[in-house]
């Protein structure tokens, strides 16, 4: 899943986030790559590069809604539990502040088991814990992952959408600045302009007035 800008204005926030995805592809080699773009600047870099797509999502990021990221997890989940796919990753831009974006690339499927190394104390402790289930372990698993996986690309949508508009604000920022600088030189240039074209008129009359007494 590939997650892109809707349109341009955004400065290298498309740029950035397909160069990562073409990046990704690469370190892949070898491997059938389906792609979810997400995005027209996504959908459509993506359908020129030749890449094949398990389904596409346009005009969605502009107002994120949680049916469309249902949707994408549920495309997402049935073509990993029908063994289409053995694994999941989504490529966006994380929104961590107006200035730095964050790339990512992210694995989904299949959920990555937490080393010992990486569990805190207390996580250590509870997972130690034998606990009883009024259901089947199975039939709660099958009930929390695709929550999961909405959740998780509900999320990846709202970081994307995030990420695109800090990136406009900036460029748009940018744009504003360079114009206001490129005014105040023009006018700069003008009134010199302006003011030798006076001094011009002002010798004429000058030198015409001494010549003529």
């Amino acid at each position: 899943m590939v997650l892109a800008g809707e349109r341009g204005l955004a400065g290298a926030f498309n740029t950035n986030i397909l160069r990562e995805a073409i990046k990704f592809f690469r370190s892949k080699q070898g491997k059938k790559i389906v792609v979810i773009p997400v995005g027209k600047k996504s959908r459509d870099a993506l359908r020129k590069a030749g890449i094949e797509f398990a389904g596409e999502y346009v005009n969605v990021l502009a107002r994120v809604d949680f049916g469309v990221a249902r949707e994408i997890a549920n495309l997402i989940t049935s073509l990993y539990t029908e063994e289409k796919i053995d694994a999941v990753y989504a490529v966006f831009s994380e929104f961590k502040n107006v200035i730095a974006p964050n790339l990512v690339t992210e694995k989904l499927l299949p959920v990555e088991k937490i080393e010992a190394g990486e569990e805190t104390e207390v996580e250590a402790e509870s997972s130690q814990i034998d606990y009883i289930y009024e259901q089947p372990e199975e039939e709660i698993l099958n009930r929390l992952l695709p929550r999961y996986v909405e959740t998780q690309v509900l999320r990846t949508l709202l970081e994307s959408s995030a990420a695109e508009h800090a990136a406009r604000m900036a460029a748009m920022e940018a744009a504003t600045n360079n114009a206001g600088d490129v005014i105040e030189a023009l006018t700069l240039y003008m009134n010199k302009v302006r003011q030798a074209a006076i001094t011009k008129e002002i010798i004429e009359i000058v030198s015409g007035a001494s010549s003529t007494g």
